[in-house]
């Protein structure tokens, strides 16, 4: 049944959008899968909350409240601690990170705010996040905490839904390929029985010390954008030590593939005689960093070019920019040769209207 209905991170941050200023939900998820990176989501939309992240690993009892110095009343008084952000008079956006990694003290401590919330100001949205047990790296929800929360459970993104992203954030082209060309990369361990099935991932039943997850291919992304400060060796071993040994063989096979990218300034200068690449994958790259980085002032260039790639690579940029979140979707939409193209290939999208 949880496996059933599990949610993306789309998902949870709407649930948490329409339910966190009553109930507290606890996201419960793999680990690189960016439950943390929600709160910056929904600090967007409540841009009126004050937003707090709470470490739950670097808390101890003493950390959510402390007595006052002040004894002029004849007993002793709390304060709450400033991080907690109740001294603003603003509706609180509170993350409790890590809640399952949290010390017994301080999971009992919060377990009050969590289910009441009558310290917090009216409106305050308060939700927590945690790894899956199963992955053994030590989150523990004794029952009466769980009972006291709505527990839903992420699942990993998939290759498509993590590549779409990662248009809209700047991820290295040699990135997006592999993904595409290696959507295990994104397969929970859950679904893996023998470890050995898929060298990529974690797995609680191998002790491998680097893998692939959706955080550390942004951090293989950022390593790619500075290629040109170091050798392919120095590379291959950053990769290694960044998303394992494995991936990392892999990745640099679509590094190499850049060799046969045709530059962008051919393309922008002269688009009908620019290098066409002989591999799929690398005609799959040109795609994506098209989709990553095009731009008004060559637009245009780079609808002339287009069409000198198979149907199927202009099928994938199309789809590309038609999402509905994709930033730049209504500067390529708008462009005449965009418009053109679209009425020369409107049968490749005539099952979209059915």
């Amino acid at each position: 049944m949880n496996n059933l209905y599990t949610l993306s991170l789309d998902q949870a941050v709407k649930l948490i959008a329409a339910i966190g200023h009553k109930q507290t939900v606890l996201l419960q998820g793999h680990m690189g899968c960016g439950k943390s990176s929600t709160k910056k989501v929904l600090q967007e939309q409540f841009p009126d909350h004050h937003a707090v992240y709470f470490d739950c690993t670097t808390k101890e009892a003493g950390d959510l409240s402390i007595p006052s110095l002040n004894t002029d009343k004849g007993y002793v008084t709390f304060l709450p601690n400033e991080e907690l952000g109740m001294h603003t008079g603003k509706p609180v956006l509170l993350m409790i990170d890590e809640f399952g990694k949290a010390p017994p003290p301080v999971q009992k401590g919060l377990l009050r705010d969590m289910l009441e919330r009558d310290r917090f100001p009216e409106g305050s949205i308060i939700y927590a996040t945690t790894n899956l047990g199963a992955e053994g790296v030590g989150d523990l929800l004794p029952p009466h905490a769980r009972n006291r929360l709505t527990v839903v459970e992420l699942r990993k993104p998939d290759s498509t839904e993590w590549i779409e992203w990662g248009i809209n954030n700047d991820m290295h082209p040699s990135v997006l390929g592999f993904v595409k060309e290696f959507p295990q990369v994104m397969q929970s361990f859950v679904d893996v029985r023998n470890p050995d099935d898929n060298e990529y991932i974690f797995h609680p039943k191998s002790q491998r010390a680097a893998f692939i997850t959706p955080r550390s291919l942004e951090k293989a992304s950022d390593i790619l954008h500075l290629r040109e400060h170091f050798d392919d060796n120095t590379l291959t071993a950053a990769l290694s030590g960044t998303i394992g040994a494995r991936g990392a063989m892999d990745m640099m096979a679509f590094v190499k593939l850049a060799d046969q990218l045709p530059s962008l300034e051919s393309i922008k200068q002269d688009p009908l005689n620019a290098k066409i690449p002989s591999s799929a994958s690398a005609v799959c790259m040109v795609v994506y960093r098209a989709v990553s980085m095009i731009e008004r002032d060559w637009v245009e260039a780079w609808m002339k070019y287009l069409p000198r790639l198979d149907k199927e690579a202009q099928g994938l940029f199309v789809n590309c920019i038609r999402q509905p979140n994709y930033s730049k979707r209504d500067l390529v939409m708008n462009a005449k040769g965009y418009q053109s193209w679209a009425l020369d290939n409107n049968y490749m999208f005539q099952a979209d209207k059915v």
